[in-house]
């Protein structure tokens, strides 16, 4: 398997584009099943997790063309309804076809979903939402069987304001006339861009002053065009390894309303930032980092995404930061690592506490999941010495051509596979 061989140490200089956001891409490809018609869809980063995507269409019965990060989508014969485990273990974003082949099908069969290890993400927010717009679901065999005689426009609240059961439901009720009405919604700027996108498909879906999305159903979907939205989190990413790395760096064709949050704790730990309508300049920056508290929460909170490289950047400050995830169970598989690298951090269920040390150490380390992989490989660009990083593959998930862009930037960063013995 892939690994990354960095020396670390240099300062991060100059430049970096960002990609389309992988978390409103793979929503909007999964959205084209709900037409016949051809969509074109620009900006679509290439990644593991978008390949399995467009995989997954061509097994549903789409023809699906990409290159140059467009891709076009047309129909190529009957669709599927159902779908295989080897496709969905690789990624839990393959349960979203749900939506779009219950809504057209008035049946779907998925097997439960796989995808990083970070704790239970449960699908029964989903389910229920089904449910009250008319389905049943079932549980067999490891499946999950979602089907309908009709289905019906309905008010759901949903119990948390999970991102892939809204964009799922959404999908869904894009095709049963009438109105339905979702509460408790995720806000994400993804979903805002998958509205879009559906909007432009003949939806009519709207945000009412209660901050409820209100949908009115049609009774056919069509083609359309759509440039994904930059990706917010790999935004964030840059942003912080520039920090980390007391580097200059400027994170061009972003939108930084998205990071507002992260923005801001940035400059309350010492660092000076010029700010445009879609860039981040990061200056250098030799003072103290100053520890601080944060809790992670739904958008447009402190997004989970980025605690992992948040908590690399507090390895580095001066005092004790606290780090509070209050999204997912399990999300500081990283942390191990990071002491491995000479990080003070101590954890307890949801909530860590970093020490700052005056610097990390290079070592030997391994990935368990997309973003934690990424604070390992800011930690590695930090450290002194040589660092591998093992398991790449977990970052490939999210993070389009890392190696390439981290060495325009001035970092030594290689990747190797040391059972080709290509290094």
């Amino acid at each position: 398997m892939d690994r990354f061989k960095i020396h670390g140490g240099k300062k991060l200089q100059g430049s970096v584009e960002i990609s389309g956001s992988k978390n409103a891409a793979l929503p909007i490809l999964v959205a084209t099943l709900l037409t016949d018609e051809t969509c074109v869809l620009h900006r679509v980063p290439n990644l593991r997790d978008v390949r399995t995507t467009l995989k997954i269409l061509e097994y549903l019965g789409k023809k699906v063309e990409y290159k140059n990060n467009t891709v076009t989508i047309t129909a190529n014969g009957p669709l599927k309804n159902n779908l295989p485990y080897e496709l969905v273990k690789q990624m839990r974003a393959s349960f979203w076809v749900a939506g779009p082949l219950l809504t057209r099908f008035k049946k779907a069969e998925i097997p439960l979903p796989g995808g990083c290890a970070i704790g239970v993400r449960p699908v029964d927010i989903h389910l229920k939402g089904f449910e009250k717009l008319g389905a049943t679901c079932e549980t067999k065999a490891g499946n999950v069987i979602i089907s309908a005689q009709k289905l019906s426009p309905a008010k759901i609240v949903l119990r948390f304001p999970s991102v892939g059961a809204t964009q799922n439901l959404l999908m869904c009720a894009c095709l049963i006339p009438g109105e339905t009405v979702l509460e408790n919604v995720a806000k994400e700027p993804e979903v805002d861009d998958v509205i879009a996108f559906l909007n432009k498909m003949g939806a009519a879906i709207y945000t009412d002053d209660k901050g409820r999305l209100v949908i009115r159903g049609q009774h056919v979907m069509h083609g359309a065009e759509h440039t994904v939205v930059a990706d917010r989190i790999e935004t964030g990413s840059f942003i912080l390894a520039a920090a980390a790395t007391r580097g200059d760096v400027t994170v061009q064709h972003c939108v930084p309303e998205h990071n507002s949050i992260l923005l801001d704790d940035l400059q309350e730990a010492g660092f000076t930032l010029t700010i445009t309508d879609d860039s981040v300049r990061v200056h250098p920056y030799d003072g103290p980092i100053k520890a601080l508290r944060v809790r992670t929460a739904p958008y447009p909170g402190f997004a989970t995404d980025l605690q992992a490289p948040w908590m690399t950047l507090m390895t580095l400050c001066e005092g004790t930061a606290e780090i509070d995830e209050d999204i997912f169970e399990n999300r500081f598989m990283h942390a191990p690592e990071l002491v491995r690298m000479g990080a003070d951090i101590a954890t307890e269920k949801s909530i860590a506490r970093v020490t700052g040390v005056k610097k990390l150490s290079a070592a030997h380390v391994q990935s368990s999941d997309l973003r934690g992989g990424f604070a390992l490989v800011m930690a590695g660009l930090c450290a002194e010495g040589e660092t591998e990083v093992e398991r790449v593959y977990h970052i490939d998930r999210g993070y389009e051509n890392l190696e390439q862009k981290l060495t325009a930037l001035g970092a030594d960063i290689v990747r190797f596979n040391p059972d080709k013995n290509d290094f």
